[in-house]
Protein backbone atom coordinates (compact mmCIF):
# COMPACT_ATOMS: atom_id res chain seq x y z
CA UNK A 1 0.00 0.00 0.00
CA UNK A 2 1.29 3.45 -0.93
CA UNK A 3 2.21 5.85 2.06
CA UNK A 4 -1.08 7.93 2.89
CA UNK A 5 0.39 11.88 3.09
CA UNK A 6 -0.40 14.62 5.32
CA UNK A 7 -0.48 18.23 3.15
CA UNK A 8 -1.10 21.31 4.69
CA UNK A 9 -2.89 24.05 2.93
CA UNK A 10 -2.14 27.98 2.43
CA UNK A 11 -5.38 29.83 1.73
CA UNK A 12 -3.77 32.95 0.44
CA UNK A 13 -5.31 36.20 0.72
CA UNK A 14 -3.81 39.60 -0.23
CA UNK A 15 0.21 37.44 0.37
CA UNK A 16 -1.11 36.33 3.73
CA UNK A 17 -2.19 33.08 4.87
CA UNK A 18 -5.80 33.17 5.63
CA UNK A 19 -8.34 30.13 7.70
CA UNK A 20 -11.72 31.21 7.95
CA UNK A 21 -14.89 28.50 9.07
CA UNK A 22 -17.59 27.40 5.89
CA UNK A 23 -15.28 29.49 3.46
CA UNK A 24 -16.45 32.51 5.31
CA UNK A 25 -14.59 34.75 8.61
CA UNK A 26 -11.34 34.51 7.17
CA UNK A 27 -8.42 35.33 10.04
CA UNK A 28 -4.63 36.41 9.36
CA UNK A 29 -2.63 32.81 10.00
CA UNK A 30 0.89 33.77 9.23
CA UNK A 31 3.48 35.06 6.31
CA UNK A 32 2.79 31.81 3.50
CA UNK A 33 7.00 31.86 2.79
CA UNK A 34 7.47 30.89 6.47
CA UNK A 35 4.87 28.47 7.04
CA UNK A 36 5.79 27.11 4.22
CA UNK A 37 9.39 26.26 5.11
CA UNK A 38 8.26 24.90 8.29
CA UNK A 39 5.95 22.58 6.91
CA UNK A 40 9.03 20.78 4.65
CA UNK A 41 11.55 20.89 7.48
CA UNK A 42 8.45 19.02 9.56
CA UNK A 43 8.03 16.55 7.31
CA UNK A 44 5.03 17.24 5.60
CA UNK A 45 4.89 15.24 2.20
CA UNK A 46 3.37 17.91 0.27
CA UNK A 47 1.94 21.15 0.39
CA UNK A 48 -1.03 23.12 -1.19
CA UNK A 49 -1.27 27.02 -2.32
CA UNK A 50 -4.89 28.44 -2.89
CA UNK A 51 -4.88 31.72 -4.11
CA UNK A 52 -8.95 31.93 -2.73
CA UNK A 53 -9.47 35.02 -4.41
CA UNK A 54 -8.21 34.97 -7.48
CA UNK A 55 -11.19 33.98 -9.40
CA UNK A 56 -13.93 36.25 -7.64
CA UNK A 57 -11.07 39.40 -8.33
CA UNK A 58 -10.78 38.33 -11.70
CA UNK A 59 -6.91 37.74 -11.62
CA UNK A 60 -4.03 35.07 -11.96
CA UNK A 61 -2.36 33.87 -9.31
CA UNK A 62 0.33 35.52 -7.47
CA UNK A 63 3.00 33.75 -9.65
CA UNK A 64 6.34 35.50 -7.33
CA UNK A 65 4.80 34.33 -4.45
CA UNK A 66 4.83 30.68 -6.09
CA UNK A 67 8.17 31.65 -6.75
CA UNK A 68 9.03 32.47 -3.18
CA UNK A 69 7.66 29.43 -1.94
CA UNK A 70 9.26 26.62 -4.29
CA UNK A 71 12.89 28.06 -3.21
CA UNK A 72 12.52 27.58 0.58
CA UNK A 73 10.78 23.77 0.23
CA UNK A 74 11.81 20.33 -1.12
CA UNK A 75 8.46 19.02 -1.09
CA UNK A 76 6.08 18.55 -3.74
CA UNK A 77 3.79 22.03 -4.16
CA UNK A 78 0.67 21.62 -5.85
CA UNK A 79 -0.92 25.71 -6.67
CA UNK A 80 -4.64 26.95 -7.41
CA UNK A 81 -6.88 30.00 -8.00
CA UNK A 82 -7.75 32.20 -10.84
CA UNK A 83 -6.09 29.49 -13.18
CA UNK A 84 -8.01 29.42 -16.70
CA UNK A 85 -5.70 27.98 -19.59
CA UNK A 86 -3.12 26.25 -20.32
CA UNK A 87 -0.08 28.30 -20.82
CA UNK A 88 -1.02 30.02 -17.24
CA UNK A 89 -0.80 26.47 -15.89
CA UNK A 90 2.86 26.41 -18.20
CA UNK A 91 3.83 29.61 -16.04
CA UNK A 92 2.97 28.36 -12.81
CA UNK A 93 4.62 24.89 -13.18
CA UNK A 94 7.83 27.27 -14.52
CA UNK A 95 8.06 28.89 -11.38
CA UNK A 96 8.24 26.43 -9.49
CA UNK A 97 5.08 24.43 -9.13
CA UNK A 98 4.55 20.58 -9.46
CA UNK A 99 0.86 20.69 -9.82
CA UNK A 100 -2.20 22.74 -10.36
CA UNK A 101 -5.36 22.59 -8.96
CA UNK A 102 -8.22 23.43 -11.15
CA UNK A 103 -11.97 24.28 -10.06
CA UNK A 104 -14.06 27.22 -11.94
CA UNK A 105 -12.25 27.22 -14.67
CA UNK A 106 -12.80 23.27 -15.28
CA UNK A 107 -16.60 23.42 -14.71
CA UNK A 108 -16.96 26.18 -17.12
CA UNK A 109 -14.22 24.39 -19.77
CA UNK A 110 -13.81 20.92 -18.41
CA UNK A 111 -11.96 20.12 -21.53
CA UNK A 112 -8.57 22.80 -19.91
CA UNK A 113 -8.44 19.42 -17.95
CA UNK A 114 -7.66 17.33 -21.20
CA UNK A 115 -5.43 19.82 -22.69
CA UNK A 116 -3.35 19.96 -19.69
CA UNK A 117 -2.83 16.36 -19.25
CA UNK A 118 -2.13 16.48 -23.05
CA UNK A 119 0.57 18.90 -22.75
CA UNK A 120 2.08 18.29 -18.95
CA UNK A 121 0.67 14.92 -17.77
CA UNK A 122 -2.46 14.21 -15.81
CA UNK A 123 0.28 13.41 -13.04
CA UNK A 124 -0.13 17.34 -12.61
CA UNK A 125 -3.41 17.98 -13.21
CA UNK A 126 -5.43 17.92 -9.54
CA UNK A 127 -9.19 18.59 -10.12
CA UNK A 128 -10.41 20.66 -6.87
CA UNK A 129 -14.04 19.90 -5.94
CA UNK A 130 -15.65 21.78 -3.32
CA UNK A 131 -19.15 20.39 -2.16
CA UNK A 132 -21.98 20.94 0.03
CA UNK A 133 -24.41 18.84 0.80
CA UNK A 134 -27.90 19.49 -0.37
CA UNK A 135 -30.86 16.76 0.75
CA UNK A 136 -29.59 13.31 -0.27
CA UNK A 137 -26.83 14.23 -2.45
CA UNK A 138 -23.83 16.79 -2.80
CA UNK A 139 -23.62 20.06 -5.60
CA UNK A 140 -20.54 21.37 -6.79
CA UNK A 141 -19.85 25.14 -5.98
CA UNK A 142 -17.19 27.59 -7.46
CA UNK A 143 -16.14 30.86 -7.33
CA UNK A 144 -14.59 30.32 -3.80
CA UNK A 145 -17.84 28.66 -2.78
CA UNK A 146 -20.30 31.25 -3.76
CA UNK A 147 -21.61 29.63 -6.76
CA UNK A 148 -24.32 26.46 -7.20
CA UNK A 149 -23.35 25.33 -10.32
CA UNK A 150 -25.97 22.24 -9.67
CA UNK A 151 -23.66 19.26 -10.49
CA UNK A 152 -23.57 16.64 -8.68
CA UNK A 153 -20.20 16.20 -7.16
CA UNK A 154 -19.88 12.42 -7.24
CA UNK A 155 -20.94 12.31 -11.15
CA UNK A 156 -18.37 15.32 -11.69
CA UNK A 157 -15.68 14.14 -9.61
CA UNK A 158 -16.20 10.60 -12.15
CA UNK A 159 -16.05 13.25 -14.92
CA UNK A 160 -13.20 15.07 -13.90
CA UNK A 161 -10.79 11.63 -14.29
CA UNK A 162 -12.47 10.56 -17.46
CA UNK A 163 -11.12 14.33 -18.41
CA UNK A 164 -7.29 13.65 -17.56
CA UNK A 165 -7.24 14.71 -14.13
CA UNK A 166 -4.70 12.74 -12.07
CA UNK A 167 -5.78 13.21 -8.39
CA UNK A 168 -9.02 14.97 -6.96
CA UNK A 169 -8.53 17.08 -3.68
CA UNK A 170 -12.48 17.02 -2.45
CA UNK A 171 -13.27 20.13 0.31
CA UNK A 172 -16.52 19.86 2.17
CA UNK A 173 -17.86 23.34 2.30
CA UNK A 174 -20.23 22.10 5.39
CA UNK A 175 -17.32 20.44 7.54
CA UNK A 176 -14.72 23.45 6.68
CA UNK A 177 -13.22 25.00 9.39
CA UNK A 178 -15.74 23.39 11.67
CA UNK A 179 -12.86 20.77 12.96
CA UNK A 180 -15.93 18.30 13.11
CA UNK A 181 -13.91 15.68 11.55
CA UNK A 182 -14.18 14.50 7.54
CA UNK A 183 -17.49 13.89 5.66
CA UNK A 184 -16.90 10.48 5.52
CA UNK A 185 -20.01 9.52 3.78
CA UNK A 186 -19.14 11.54 0.69
CA UNK A 187 -15.02 10.44 0.64
CA UNK A 188 -16.18 7.19 0.39
CA UNK A 189 -18.51 7.61 -2.11
CA UNK A 190 -16.25 9.53 -4.28
CA UNK A 191 -13.19 6.76 -2.94
CA UNK A 192 -15.41 4.30 -4.58
CA UNK A 193 -15.73 6.07 -7.97
CA UNK A 194 -13.02 7.42 -9.22
CA UNK A 195 -9.39 5.72 -9.58
CA UNK A 196 -7.03 8.18 -8.61
CA UNK A 197 -6.14 9.47 -5.17
CA UNK A 198 -8.53 11.28 -2.84
CA UNK A 199 -7.48 14.55 -1.09
CA UNK A 200 -9.33 14.98 1.73
CA UNK A 201 -10.29 18.43 3.12
CA UNK A 202 -12.76 20.12 5.47
CA UNK A 203 -12.76 19.26 9.12
CA UNK A 204 -9.76 18.03 10.41
CA UNK A 205 -9.60 19.11 14.04
CA UNK A 206 -7.73 16.12 15.59
CA UNK A 207 -5.54 13.38 15.12
CA UNK A 208 -7.97 10.87 14.88
CA UNK A 209 -10.36 12.55 12.52
CA UNK A 210 -7.16 12.57 10.13
CA UNK A 211 -6.96 8.90 10.60
CA UNK A 212 -11.01 8.23 10.29
CA UNK A 213 -10.25 10.25 6.93
CA UNK A 214 -8.46 7.36 5.60
CA UNK A 215 -10.20 4.56 7.58
CA UNK A 216 -13.63 5.22 7.18
CA UNK A 217 -13.16 8.05 4.00
CA UNK A 218 -10.72 5.94 1.95
CA UNK A 219 -8.94 9.19 1.27
CA UNK A 220 -5.17 8.91 0.04
CA UNK A 221 -4.47 12.01 1.31
CA UNK A 222 -5.59 14.17 3.90
CA UNK A 223 -5.14 18.13 3.94
CA UNK A 224 -5.44 20.55 6.66
CA UNK A 225 -4.84 23.90 7.40
CA UNK A 226 -5.71 25.88 10.95
CA UNK A 227 -4.43 22.60 13.17
CA UNK A 228 -1.00 22.98 11.60
CA UNK A 229 -1.02 26.64 11.18
CA UNK A 230 -1.33 27.26 14.88
CA UNK A 231 0.29 24.57 16.18
CA UNK A 232 -2.59 22.77 17.70
CA UNK A 233 -1.09 19.46 16.07
CA UNK A 234 2.55 19.42 15.07
CA UNK A 235 3.16 17.01 11.78
CA UNK A 236 5.32 14.49 13.59
CA UNK A 237 2.81 13.72 16.02
CA UNK A 238 0.09 13.02 13.15
CA UNK A 239 2.51 10.61 11.67
CA UNK A 240 3.25 8.97 14.58
CA UNK A 241 -0.10 8.68 15.43
CA UNK A 242 -1.07 7.29 12.18
CA UNK A 243 1.77 4.87 11.82
CA UNK A 244 0.95 2.94 15.40
CA UNK A 245 -2.72 2.67 13.49
CA UNK A 246 -1.29 1.06 11.11
CA UNK A 247 -1.41 3.77 8.39
CA UNK A 248 1.49 3.49 6.04
CA UNK A 249 2.65 7.36 6.31
CA UNK A 250 6.43 8.58 5.43
CA UNK A 251 8.52 9.39 8.80
CA UNK A 252 10.59 11.84 9.71
CA UNK A 253 13.49 9.98 10.46
CA UNK A 254 12.72 7.58 6.99
CA UNK A 255 13.76 11.08 4.64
Amino acid sequence: MLAKRIIPCLDIKNGRTVKGINFEGLRDAGDPVELARRYSDEGADELIFLDITATNEKRKTLVKLVRQISQHISIPFTVGGGIKSVDEIGDLLYAGADKVSLNSSIVANPKLITDAADRFGSQCVVAAIDARRTGYSWNVYTKAGTFDTGLDAIAWAKKTTEHGAGEILLTSMDKDGTKSGFDHELLRKIAATVSVPLIASGGAGTIQHCIEAVTLGHADAVLAASIFHFKEIEITDLKSAMHYAGIPVRLLENI
